[in-house]
């Protein structure tokens, strides 16, 4: 197992290369792609999202390691297609309509493909129309709502209100975060679930999917 370790170990210092030629050579050895994925990718990314959490590490260190989880993503994923891997679950992202921060969005999404989940990322500025088309689209188990700016929180209320009237409110999972959200407005507005950093919003959507399921 000496090299499923390495992978995640270079994921964790953020050694794109590294990780790139190890995920080969797993696969060369014949390891299961699940298990370079979950013991080796994974398990590396959860980890800097648990030192994310203690303030051991910051946003640059995540951002590196995300991208080494890629590198290895995209030499992995044509083999875990082969195996019928299923995703934990499928997630739709962005920042709503109004904001254009992306930063915390992304480093959401980031840490909810960490978590097992496939992601769509429609981008910042998105109206509520977009999180729900986009969700129905792809069959999402979770919509994930962002918001940097107190004048753009409002918008949340809106997507959740278009979802009740289009009928499909039920259908889907709801968090929110972002730097001026909280629990209370989160409760106030009807959301499901409120996070206040990215290593918890992948921890709670993939308790919640698993819990609905």
């Amino acid at each position: 197992m000496a090299v499923i370790e390495e992978i995640s170990e270079f994921l964790q210092k953020g050694r794109a290369k590294n990780v790139k030629v190890l995920v080969q050579q797993a696969i060369d050895e014949n390891y299961d792609p699940k298990i370079i994925l979950n013991e080796g990718l994974l398990s590396g990314m959860m980890i800097i999202g648990d030192k994310f959490k203690r303030n051991e590490v910051f946003v640059p260190e995540v951002l590196v390691a995300a991208r080494a989880m890629n590198s290895g993503l995209e030499i992995l994923e044509p083999k875990l297609i082969e195996v019928g891997n299923q995703p934990v679950g499928k997630a739709v992202i962005g920042t709503v309509k109004g904001d254009l921060h992306d930063i915390g969005k992304n480093l959401v999404a980031m840490m909810l493909k960490g978590a097992g989940l496939e992601v769509y990322d429609i981008g910042v500025d998105a109206p509520a129309e977009a999180f729900i088309e986009k969700a129905e689209e792809v069959g999402a188990d979770i919509i994930c709502m962002s918001a940097l700016l107190t004048t753009t929180m409002p918008s949340m209320q809106d997507a959740l209100a278009v979802m009740r009237e289009k009928g499909v409110r039920d259908k889907y999972i709801v968090m929110v975060g972002g730097a001026p959200v909280n629990q209370i407005f989160s409760d106030q507005i009807g959301a499901d679930y409120y996070t206040p950093d990215a290593a918890t919003a992948a921890e709670t959507a993939k308790k919640a999917i698993i819990l609905k399921k």
